[in-house]
């Protein structure tokens, strides 16, 4: 997409966002009078790795840094941010921006706020296909399955490769967990396409959609599945997103819903945010400004929810890994004497 220029407003708000000369030159807070009071900050035990990693950071600097009690929350998606709006949680650290009608609501309602900007350039969406598929893997003794397969509309060239084993008159798509606003979205795809043949499978959990596509790709089998960015799978190992249709807002505001008018629309690139409690927002200004400082890296972020996978690390201990490794990142979000406690927490 094509960003229109910067009016003369939109630059000044732009000068005053994290890391720039007005930004800079206030000090920030050291002290939560919110934590000061005894109160937990609750957050949002989110269900992927992305989201839990991000969760353990924000933990950790504000149990270290600011003396403040905190508590990760299990549940669905849906449970957990209805729980943010109705004012049960505080927080939720990896908020895919518009995607979760819940929280859409509640932003509209004025009972939860989403600030700052967790990734930088966002993150991204698709169906991906093992490279090999496409390009074969001559090293492997793999020959290309479907050469021509390029776009979502050369699925139905190519329908007996993903054949579903329960249902061999259909073709299967791994997909979404339930729950999740994806697995609404793929079911709206699927519509939108007239992929008629194919139908979503639900792995049931992030770990069982990694261990069907790695496995798949241990062993040279075709496979189609949903994934998303950034993620540790799709560093790790090489796949191909198939192209969507461009995206048409209007369209993929149906195909979200899973409508009978749904018309083709790919997924847009999304800001991911973190989602506050408005209520809780104006208790604790101070840890609200270290939420929107917080930033972090493609790069860094990758590499660390690899490390996740690989060693088989708790996101607690994969966050205290990124705090010891990347201090020239993460002291910006936060004072020098917060900072200095932190690290003193990692000895």
């Amino acid at each position: 997409m094509i960003k229109p220029m910067l009016t003369a407003a939109a630059l000044t708000a732009a000068l005053t966002t994290v890391g720039s000369p007005a930004t800079a030159a206030a000090p920030m807070p050291t002290a939560s009078p919110f934590c000061q009071s005894g109160k937990t900050v609750r957050f949002a035990e989110i269900t992927w790795e992305s989201g839990q990693f991000i969760t353990e950071v924000m933990r950790h600097i504000l149990e270290k840094g600011y003396g403040c009690k905190t508590r990760a929350v299990p549940g669905s998606s849906t449970i957990t941010e209805t729980a943010l709006a109705n004012g049960d949680l505080e927080v939720w650290a990896e908020e895919w921006e518009g995607l979760y009608d819940v929280t859409n609501k509640a932003v509209k309602d004025g009972k939860a706020t989403l600030v700052g900007k967790v990734l930088g350039g966002g993150a991204f969406e698709g169906w991906f296909v093992p490279d090999y598929v496409v390009k074969g893997d001559a090293k492997r003794g793999i020959k290309p399955m479907a050469p021509g397969l390029k776009s979502v509309y050369d699925l139905p060239k190519y329908k007996a490769l993903f054949k579903d084993e329960e249902n061999p008159r259909k073709s299967q798509l791994f997909g979404c967990i339930s729950g999740w606003a994806c697995q609404k979205t793929n079911w709206g795809k699927l519509r939108a396409y007239k992929l008629n043949d194919f139908v979503q499978f639900n792995p049931g959990s992030q770990a069982a959609l990694d261990a069907s596509v790695a496995s798949a790709y241990k062993r040279g089998e075709p496979i189609l599945f949903y994934y998303w960015g950034p993620t540790s799978l799709l560093g790790k190992y090489n796949f191909i997103q198939l192209e969507d249709p461009k995206y048409n807002k209007a369209c993929y505001d149906l195909v979200r819903e899973n409508s009978p008018k749904s018309c083709p629309s790919g997924s847009p690139v999304t800001t991911l945010r973190v989602n506050l409690n408005t209520a809780f927002m104006k208790q604790a200004p101070v840890l609200t400004g270290f939420f929107e400082r917080t930033q972090f890296t493609l790069p860094q972020l990758q590499g660390m929810l690899a490390r996740m996978i690989d060693e088989r690390m708790k996101p607690d201990a994969a966050a205290r890994e990124y705090l010891k490794k990347y201090p020239d990142t993460w002291t910006k979000w936060v004072p020098a004497e917060v900072a200095t406690k932190v690290q003193a927490s990692l000895k």
